[in-house]
């Protein structure tokens, strides 16, 4: 998943629902403070109250860059409304061809209490079986522990099981030290230090070949 440019739909929102009108540039590091809050809070958003909570205090950690005094559940509203997260284009096709191979899938995410709302919103819910929020679990990427709970969740051994993930240590890192198979997505070129052994795939239409493998190799 990814979110369209949120700065600019930032000035948009705060012009409609708090009335105040901010620079593109203040959009900008308001949401770069907004980021850095949540990365390092995300954790805390592991059900309904305790994610409302998240926001608006993501919300907060704009106002010392915004500079105006604005209503915190206004802000927290213009935030929300500035984050809008679409599917990759070869993220649905990637996923059926693994249903058609009748392979159990399962999200792995460093996410809030918002991964299933979220999976909804991009239409790729549909096609998978299960997620794993790190927020619900307690345990993050690359903990094993967050690994063996979706491979319970999958009913598959370590063995049998491919990650495709995004990041170095993480995903591949994360992945390989619980006993699965890792593929880096690396859309724009692999980075140094890709173990050896793993496939690096710029798009995941590479994907379903990979799964073909890794199936005639048990």
């Amino acid at each position: 998943m990814y979110f369209e440019p949120p700065a600019p739909l930032l000035r948009v929102a705060l012009r409609e629902r708090c009335g105040v009108v901010v620079s593109e540039a203040v959009a900008e590091a308001a949401i770069r403070a907004e980021i850095a809050y949540y990365r390092a809070h995300l954790h805390e958003g592991h059900d309904p109250v305790s994610l409302a909570d998240l926001r608006r205090r993501c919300a907060e950690a704009m106002l010392p860059v915004l500079g105006i005094a604005v209503d915190v559940r206004a802000l927290t509203e213009a935030l929300l409304a500035a984050l809008r997260f679409h599917a990759y284009p070869d993220a649905a096709p990637a996923l059926m061809a693994a249903r058609e191979r009748g392979l159990s899938i399962v999200v792995v995410s460093n996410w809030d209490h918002s991964l299933d709302e979220r999976l909804a919103e991009t239409g790729l819910a549909p096609l998978i079986d299960a997620s794993v929020a790190s927020a619900e679990l307690g345990r993050a990427k690359p903990d094993p522990a967050i690994f063996a709970y979706a491979l319970e969740l999958a009913r598959a051994p370590a063995a049998a099981a491919l990650h495709a993930g995004d990041t170095l240590e993480a995903d591949v890192g994360g992945a390989l030290a619980a006993g699965l198979r890792a593929v880096l997505v690396a859309r724009g070129g692999a980075p140094p230090g890709v173990p050896a052994g793993v496939p690096v795939i710029a798009s995941l239409a590479e994907l379903p070949a990979l799964c073909d493998y890794a199936s005639s190799a048990q």
